[in-house]
């Protein structure tokens, strides 16, 4: 028998700095919050983004 796909939900990375949402990827359900840099537009520098689920 076939398994059930996986759920993926969408999740916005928002610049800790300026609460900008800069990034939105999909990722499984459930697990740890992300908190990765990168690249924000308005500063012109890298800063750490984290997850927000909407």
């Amino acid at each position: 028998m076939a398994k059930g796909k996986k759920k993926l939900e969408v999740v916005h990375l928002v610049c800790e700095e300026t609460g900008d949402l800069n990034y939105t990827l999909r990722r499984k359900t459930g697990g740890e919050k992300l908190k990765v840099k990168k690249y924000s537009p308005r500063l012109r520098k890298h800063t750490v983004h984290v997850e927000k689920r909407k």
